[in-house]
């Protein structure tokens, strides 16, 4: 079967409702498809209307669902009628095999939200009717394309909006605004993406149980260039603390394997001696985890080109962001976080421990420049496909 480009919208509710990560944990466990591109979006009237008036359209939809789709969108989907604010909407973007067919089945029928849990409308959507003579309440959790052309015309569509109407959406109607409100990153680590599963989602859904809100989202190739600027201030710690402990191991091997100890004086030479390329070795390990190459193997002109592991950038807002997120993911040490936390549940060292939290304002708007997060990336994708 041909490779194809998907799309799934996260819907308002569904976002407000913190079901994010069940939804993002069902597509990209379910479908088997590679999630390439992701962003937040507060879709402006002029791109709800033609959003709303393309599902109206004969043939989009049934004869049936297509008014339904097409006054969700135009309710849902539009800015608040009496403060203007914005709504929030995530775009996802799969590529593979039948991609859409495959997501449209993870996704379930719009209107058959009542028959069970086994799509992700069974689960978190809803189509109630009063006595069979009108819908009372709808609500499809997640948008989907029909079928492959209606889903090029729906990422056209979004496309051209991608600039003017995605990115940060801070500004959203359910956003907090005021006193001790900050933004703060988390980027999920290449461990999360070594195949399609479900921990990607199941993370999200975990610091989902913190409140705030995720105000932008981007799926990514991390450059070498980029990690050894991310990653650029604690290598002084590694060469601080962890070199010292690797020339203090060495010295134990020396010792059990030739049969001697080392005076102290020779044994601090030689932990002074090893420290700093031990700790520039753990650095160049921390880059090559994070982009599939190591620093040392790369020219200038490739540490710019994009590396080979995949992660995700989120950005959540609210109140204390930075303190609640850390507590959420727990200590660097899978080891040492308790029970519950993400590193406790999905890490497995120090380095491969599931994901990153920036640890202060000052470093999250740092961590966010450097990786660029509100990037456009779905044009680009668009543009291969349409």
């Amino acid at each position: 079967m041909a490779t194809e480009l998907a799309f799934a919208l996260i819907n308002p509710y569904t976002l407000a409702k913190s079901r994010t990560g069940g939804v993002l944990a069902r597509l990209m466990s379910r479908t088997g498809l590679n999630l390439v591109a992701a962003r937040m979006f507060a879709p402006s009237k002029e791109l709800v209307e033609k959003y709303a008036k393309l599902a109206a359209e004969d043939g989009f939809y049934s004869k049936h669902v297509g008014p339904l789709m097409s006054e969700y969108i135009r309710t849902q989907y539009a800015p608040d009628a009496t403060t203007g604010r914005p709504k929030r909407v995530m775009m996802l973007l799969f590529e593979g095999s039948a991609a859409v067919s495959k997501v449209r089945k993870v996704t379930g029928n719009p209107l058959s939200a009542l028959k069970g849990g086994d799509t992700i409308r069974g689960t978190f959507g809803d189509y109630l009717v009063d006595d069979g003579t009108g819908t009372t309440y709808f609500e499809p959790a997640v948008l989907v394309g029909p079928d492959v052309e209606k889903t090029g015309r729906v990422l056209r569509l979004f496309a051209r909006h991608a600039e003017s109407d995605g990115g940060f959406v801070d500004g959203a109607d359910d956003v907090p605004r005021g006193k001790g409100v900050e933004s703060t990153l988390v980027m999920l680590k290449p461990d999360n993406f070594q195949f399609p599963s479900l921990r990607a989602g199941h993370i999200v859904d975990v610091l989902s149980r913190s409140g705030l809100r995720i105000i932008a989202m981007k799926k990514f190739s991390m450059t070498v260039a980029q990690a050894e600027k991310f990653y650029g201030p604690v290598l002084p710690t590694l060469r601080a603390k962890v070199g010292p402990r690797i020339g203090a191991e060495a010295c134990e091997l020396i010792t059990e394997n030739l049969g001697f100890e080392l005076p102290e004086k020779v044994a601090q030479r030689v932990i002074n001696l090893i420290a700093p390329a031990a700790g520039d070795h753990q650095f160049e390990r921390i880059v090559k985890f994070m982009t599939g190459y190591a620093p040392a193997d790369c020219t200038e002109s490739e540490k710019s080109q994009l590396g080979k592991e995949s992660c995700i950038a989120l950005v959540y807002r609210g109140v204390n962001a930075v303190k609640v997120i850390r507590e959420i993911l727990g200590p660097t040490d899978p080891s040492k976080a308790p029970t519950g936390s993400v590193r406790r549940e999905f890490g497995s060292n120090i380095m491969v421990n599931a994901a990153h939290a920036s640890d202060s304002t000052r470093n999250a708007s740092r961590e966010i420049g450097i990786l660029s997060v509100a990037e456009d990336t779905i044009r680009p994708w668009v543009k291969r496909y349409y």
